[in-house]
């Protein structure tokens, strides 16, 4: 006869090895991605341990109490338009292509890894075919949509990589500032697929009996992989392109990957020593309100509104202005200055104030910038930026004091000085400034495929430009000495 005990042993040791198991599981889960030389898929264990825990991937609702939040619907038929640039004639895409969309006509060539799509589009929901790390960009309604709302302002790092996918595809007719290059020792950048602004807002926090967030693990896994590159090795990182658009993504990567080039919305949470101007590349938000045909635009008389503002108003640090001149301004016939958010039609709300508006202020906030100025630029308000260590996108080719005003912090608060500076401004000046606006505005528009010198093609340039910085240095002196004499 067998003890109660010994009857009890069998199970027990059952037990200890599922248990075992389960823990062998998840710790071979967590090695996440043991990249070999030639870029290959991770195990499918890890794209299991993402996908495994709804709440981490696939059914987490939007952190940021976002009520509009819809796909993008830029991904549609775009045709080249005529630029500048010779090299941007209008022809028929296989001629153009022919023609001028080669390695030796790139201003850049640029080589991107192939990191698994938990990376990247897996983050959008994308599933391929087992080894398939990209998606087709050759059919517009299959590409993964960008989520909308909030999340959508920092989506350079999306526009980017469809960027370079497209620029290997045959029947995508596109600017050739940037060619995609198979052969890591033939190019002039190495790009970083990884959506680090998305990973930022959707996965950062600790979720479930998880010990770490998803945004962290795949920060720690591409430190790892970059590192251990022979490519990142021989120029120590310096030649490698990283975008982090959203102020708080990488944090945990942004020391141990400070020498690449960062593609950045400002420098206000940065050392200067990780980034600065001299190596790293503005670009612009993704503007939010709807873009106001050149047609359609109100002029001067049609802009009942003299200065608008709407927005957060009671921020921090160097935002504390906001809150001065909130009680300056609210009182002001002519000025719209209140709170508004997202929520209940905030976005569609703002693009109507903007339109019809002939100052748009552009404050500082928790950060330098905002993605108010670019909704501005898109209403052809004119921006009155009061942000004393802001800095622009393509300043080295675009002098923005030809469109926007500006003005320093300590004299905003003056009282009485910013509406009589505004005030001030004639008819025919604020024409010339919104004739300008106009004219630039395509500058700042992200859509696929994308056209010569939007935002895509602009920031291409600009990667290319950091050789260049001379036009900068003066476009940032104009700033304040062109108003200076007003």
């Amino acid at each position: 006869m067998y003890s109660v005990s010994e009857k009890r042993m069998p199970w027990r040791l059952l037990f200890c090895l599922i248990a075992f198991s389960i823990f062998l599981l998840i710790s071979s889960s967590l090695s996440l991605l043991e990249f070999t030389t030639d870029n290959s898929l991770p195990p499918e264990s890890v794209v299991e341990f993402i996908d495994s825990d709804n709440a981490l991937i696939n059914s987490r609702s939007n952190d940021i109490g976002n009520t509009e939040e819809k796909p993008v619907s830029d991904i549609g038929k775009t045709s080249i338009q005529e630029g500048s640039d010779p090299k941007r004639l209008v022809e028929e895409p296989e001629r153009f292509r022919r023609k001028y969309c080669d390695e030796s006509n790139a201003l850049i060539r640029v080589y991107m890894y192939d990191l698994p799509p938990v990376f990247h589009f897996g983050l959008l929901g994308w599933k391929g075919d087992k080894n398939q790390i990209w998606p087709s960009v050759n059919d517009r309604d299959r590409i993964p949509s960008h989520p909308g709302g909030l999340n959508l302002q920092h989506s350079v790092e999306y526009w980017l990589t469809l960027d370079l996918l497209a620029s290997n595809t045959e029947n995508v007719v596109r600017p050739c500032s940037a060619i995609r290059v198979k052969n890591s020792s033939e190019a002039d950048a190495l790009f970083v697929p990884f959506f680090s602004s998305l990973s930022y807002n959707r996965h950062s926090k600790r979720l479930g009996k998880h010990n770490i967030s998803v945004d962290r693990l795949l920060q720690e896994r591409l430190v790892e992989f970059l590192k251990s590159r022979n490519e990142w090795k021989k120029s120590g990182g310096k030649n490698h392109l990283i975008a982090a658009h959203h102020p708080n993504s990488m944090l945990f990567a942004r020391e141990k990957l400070g020498s690449a080039m960062f593609v950045l919305a400002d420098f206000g949470r940065y050392p200067i020593e990780i980034a600065n101007i001299e190596k790293d590349v503005i670009a612009p938000y993704k503007h939010m309100v709807r873009t106001i045909a050149a047609d359609n635009s109100a002029g001067f008389n049609e802009r009942p509104t003299l200065v608008y503002f709407q927005g957060a108003i009671y921020r921090k640090d160097g935002g504390a202005i906001r809150q001065e001149l909130y009680y300056l301004l609210k009182d002001e016939k002519d000025v719209h200055f209140t709170f508004g958010s997202v929520e209940a039609h905030g976005v569609s709300k703002a693009g109507k104030g903007m339109a019809s508006s002939k100052f748009c202020l552009n404050i500082a906030g928790d950060t330098p910038s905002s993605n108010r100025l670019f909704d501005a630029i898109a209403s052809h308000c004119v921006p009155v930026i009061i942000s004393d260590d802001i800095e622009l996108p393509f300043e080295d080719v675009l002098d923005y004091s030809e469109f926007s005003v500006f003005i320093r912090a300590s004299d905003a608060v003056k009282n009485g000085y910013l509406l009589n500076l505004l005030r001030g401004i004639k008819p025919d000046k604020w024409t010339k400034m919104w004739e300008r606006l106009k004219e630039i505005s395509r500058h700042f528009e992200y859509q696929y495929p994308s056209r010569p010198n939007d935002a895509v093609d602009m920031i291409w340039q600009s990667v290319y430009h950091k050789k260049t910085p001379t036009q900068l240095n003066l476009h940032r002196k104009n700033r304040h000495e062109r108003w200076q004499s007003l």
